[in-house]
């Protein structure tokens, strides 16, 4: 079985909660299924759960490098110069990133806002970028997007491989099938 869960603003990628933070049983009520891949609290979108040890592995196991698409939204707007060097990978504290595929982006248009909302600064014009990675360090595509001068507002994983977020509501799930 192979669950997408489409992980609200403030839930963790696990079943049990922890103090501010909702865990996944309150959201998912399936005995035997374990999350394949991270997302963290203050992350939303795509948070696959199965109960098949190797097919958890396959997805969240780097040695893979499944595919994982990010819609982001950033304070400013992306230069040419930001996206080109996303592209050819950024360095980081841990080291560079992998090539990851950027580009600007419309909002997309069947998600609502987030709760909380984010900060919102009147002078500094917010934009969205599409960010397809295949690697998973720590807070990577936030860690990115501040290395070009873009720091993250919202962040939602719109994908992981095949699997598509697609319009499934914010706290529901469906069985891939």
């Amino acid at each position: 079985m192979l669950i997408r869960f489409h992980k609200p603003y403030g839930v963790l990628s696990q079943f049990t909660p922890e103090g501010r933070w909702q865990g996944l049983k309150d959201f998912i009520d399936l005995p035997g299924v374990y999350v394949a891949g991270r997302l963290d609290a203050d992350s939303e979108g795509l948070l696959l759960l199965t109960d098949d040890g190797k097919q958890q592995a396959q997805i969240a196991d780097p040695r893979f490098k499944m595919e994982k698409t990010y819609w982001v939204q950033v304070d400013g707007l992306p230069t040419e110069a930001a996206l080109a060097a996303l592209r050819q990978g950024v360095p980081l504290n841990d080291g560079m990133t992998l090539p990851a595929r950027a580009r600007a982006m419309d909002p997309p248009a069947h998600l609502g806002p987030r709760n909380p909302p984010i900060r919102v600064r009147q002078h500094l014009p917010t934009a969205w970028l599409e960010l397809v990675i295949r690697e998973g360090r720590n807070r990577q595509v936030r860690r990115m997007t501040a290395a070009v001068g873009l720091p993250t507002l919202r962040l939602i994983r719109a994908a992981v491989g095949p699997y598509r977020l697609d319009d499934l509501p914010p706290g529901t799930w469906r069985e891939v099938v």
